[in-house]
């Protein structure tokens, strides 16, 4: 989605005194009708585009880093000098502005665009290591980064994606948020224009992948010739669990995964007037709160007695909880679905609660069976190395499938996150090309409910110690989750630096 940024501040075009900006600083302006962030690093001034490439985010807003800025929403980073998305989810580069310095005064005369694969990331495929032809399994968030990363690196070898959802790469976040709600309208949807991937000589391979060969090196797909490769990338991703009871299997039941199943939501909607949620994840209370938008009632039915407590805690648990219920939403906590059939779902205690659409957000499983079958190594995931390599040399695996030793918490983590994902198909490549690289970005995501988004950072599944600076109802909130003195994870609400800060700390 993309956001706009009104023309304030001064005008470049007509210039500005060179003085008037201290060094590591950035101003918001405008040049030729368009928004413009200018920046001072040392004696020199550069200028970019002053919105985010992902979601549009105000990147005057944001945290400067030496020679880099992060865009406060959701965290995306970007050089600039070049322009040049450095991470993710932001994929394409900012427009870079050509600066003049005339006596005492700075102006912006030109602009310089550029495609979003030009092989200008800072580090280049080594000669003689990169491997002739690469597969990628999977085209979700991690295995389409790695995509484009490779030929960001300048690497010109075979490169297939494979995968059977036919509406892949797109946006998945926005799929149980603005899309489902009905405010972003599907063009939005998927990552790139339909020709892209042909247009950069990516194969786009749709099918399913039946085997892997790992000793010739081999990969078998359904309606589709064998495919051999130097390196592979496993990014199978994940399923939705579907609950085994009597009438899940109904046609007004739904999971929330995909295109499609956002799609079949959204047509069921159009004429429901009651639905069930099932699960107070952050899938199901997304769902919950785009339902609401289209004025369908909705309850949620959830086995524990607290919206996300695993996650959050109790005060976020507490305030979501709130949050939720002053837009409608009733809750039955402490519950689980019996029984679903074609009007309505009984619970374990005998509750009916009446329903012509049903979703279940109960949860995923990473999608490990292709993974086990050519022998890499298991823990509750596939292991892999700091450098994101398998147990078998030149398959590494990334996303919501990869067990990961992980710096900052000292433990081998897997996460569930897109913007994880998207690193770690992008570290992954670099590696493909013999960069050695570590995987030490700190996990990140965003949840939004309704005008709320909770910005989360670091990774704490167990924690002896929660810190709470401000408070969630006032909307302007920091969480912090601690063992001992450290602290895992952050959590905040309207505190964009601060967020940014401990995405830092913790990196550092």
């Amino acid at each position: 989605m993309s956001g706009q940024t009104e023309l304030t501040g001064p005008d470049f075009g007509a210039g500005v005194n060179a003085d008037s900006l201290e060094d590591g600083k950035t101003a918001l302006g405008h040049a030729n009708g368009e928004a413009v962030l200018l920046a001072r690093l040392g004696n020199e001034y550069v200028a970019v585009s002053a919105t985010c490439t992902h979601y549009g985010g105000p990147l005057a807003d944001g945290l400067v880093e030496g020679e880099r800025v992060h865009c406060p929403w959701h965290h995306a980073c970007f050089n600039l000098r070049t322009g040049e998305a450095l991470k993710s989810p932001a994929l394409s580069p900012l427009a870079c502005w050509t600066v003049e310095q005339r006596d005492e005064k700075i102006l912006i005369i030109g602009k310089k665009e550029r495609d979003p694969l030009a092989a200008t990331y800072p580090f280049q495929a080594a000669k003689g290591v990169a491997p002739r032809g690469i597969v990628i399994v999977g085209a979700g968030a991690a295995g389409s980064a790695a995509a484009e990363m490779l030929r960001r690196c300048g690497y010109d070898g075979r490169v297939a994606m494979i995968d059977d959802d036919f509406g892949s790469p797109y946006d998945r976040p926005n799929l149980s948020k603005d899309y489902l709600a009905g405010n972003a309208p599907e063009e939005w949807i998927p990552l790139r224009p339909v020709d892209f991937y042909a247009k950069h000589k990516v194969d786009l391979v749709r099918g399913r992948v039946t085997s892997i060969d790992a000793a010739a090196r081999t990969v078998h797909v359904e309606g589709s010739a064998p495919l051999t490769y130097d390196s592979l990338l496993l990014a199978t991703g994940a399923d939705p669990i579907r609950l085994d009871i009597p009438g899940a299997d109904l046609p007004h039941v739904f999971t929330l995964r995909s295109l499609t199943d956002s799609r079949s939501i959204v047509n069921a909607a159009t004429s429901a007037k009651r639905a069930v949620v099932v699960g107070a994840s952050f899938i199901g209370l997304e769902a919950a709160a785009s339902l609401r938008a289209r004025d369908v009632n909705v309850h949620v039915v959830a086995p524990e007695h607290r919206p996300l407590e695993r996650v959050l805690g109790e005060h976020l648990g507490d305030f979501i909880r709130s949050l939720h219920e002053e837009k409608g939403v009733v809750f039955h906590l402490g519950r689980k679905p019996a029984s679903i059939d074609a009007e309505s779902v009984t619970l374990d205690d005998g509750t009916t609660l009446g329903a012509d659409l049903v979703v279940m957000g109960v949860g995923v499983r990473p999608r490990l069976a292709l993974a086990e079958a050519t022998g890499l190594e298991m823990d509750r995931g596939v292991v892999v190395d700091e450098h994101l390599q398998t147990s078998i040399p030149g398959i590494f695996a990334a996303g919501d499938i990869a067990r990961w030793p992980d710096s900052h918490s000292g433990e081998r983590i897997r996460v569930e996150h897109w913007v994880v994902a998207q690193r770690q198909g992008q570290t992954a490549a670099r590696n493909m090309l013999g960069a050695n690289e570590a995987f030490s970005d700190v996990p990140f995501f965003w949840s939004a409910h309704y005008d709320v988004s909770i910005n989360y950072v670091g990774h704490a599944e167990k924690w002896d110690a929660v810190e709470v600076d401000g408070n969630a109802k006032a909307k302007d909130v920091t969480v912090r989750y601690k063992r001992g003195d450290k602290v895992l994870a952050v959590a905040t609400i309207f505190r964009d630096d601060e967020s940014l800060q401990a995405e830092l700390a913790m990196e550092r």
